[in-house]
């Protein structure tokens, strides 16, 4: 019985140590594939073309997108599941921002992957809208996540990370405004313009975000 104990608690430790690596490798993968897969599309411009562009139909690296988006999302729902197990203690807080971390996957990752960002016309197909909606938890859910790292990790403990925390949350409400532009009614707007620099910004500063997290998980297990 205790042996058994000890192989399961050893495999634990393991999926925690490869899931925590899970999280890192998603985030450079995600930002690195869309970069790359972005020169295969003719006219597609990274600065003012929206990520969603590249996972549409009528994109010729469509379904490399939409694979990779799927594998994003369950790289993400391991991640979060992680981060659950190893902040246990940490109780509601730990679960809610676990919980993100899987809203993300779900709707930036699965959930853009299966629904294409199509249109008909200027209007979006119903793939389209879903696309959208989806999109919009996970961005949501990513974007409030700092908030619950803040109550989960004190700022005695460690004062930096509360003004990582900060800094990402302002950043990230600052690129989903400009980034919102999209939707208004004069596209030769500078910020409407440049909504796919928008949008990478608002990435990378979750990502750079999602590191320390991992980090900080890594760390964490270590110790136990």
């Amino acid at each position: 019985m205790i042996k058994i104990k000890k192989t399961t608690s050893s495999i634990k430790k393991l999926l925690l140590k490869v899931a925590c690596i899970a999280g890192v490798i998603a985030c450079i993968a995600d930002f690195v594939i869309l970069f790359i897969l972005g020169t295969y599309y003719p006219g597609y411009n990274q600065f003012r073309d929206s990520m969603s562009a590249l996972g549409a139909s009528i994109s010729p690296v469509s379904n490399f997108i939409s694979a990779w988006w799927i594998i994003l999302g369950f790289l993400f729902f391991f991640f979060g599941w992680a981060f659950s197990e190893i902040y246990q203690l940490n109780g509601a807080p730990a679960k809610t921002a676990a919980l993100l971390l899987m809203l993300y996957g779900l709707g930036e990752g699965i959930g853009s992957g299966i629904f294409k960002a199509n249109h008909l016309g200027k209007n979006l197909t119903f793939s389209g809208y879903i696309h959208e909606i989806l999109g919009g938890i996970g961005v949501v859910s990513i974007l409030i996540l700092p908030l619950y790292m803040k109550k989960i990790i004190p700022k005695k403990e460690n004062p930096s990370f509360h003004k990582l925390a900060n800094a990402v949350f302002t950043i990230g409400l600052l690129t989903l405004i400009f980034f919102s532009f999209r939707f208004s009614n004069n596209p030769n707007h500078f910020i409407n313009k440049y909504k796919g620099l928008w949008q990478r910004l608002m990435m990378l500063n979750n990502y750079v975000f999602l590191l320390a997290i991992a980090n900080k998980m890594w760390l964490k297990q270590r110790s136990n």
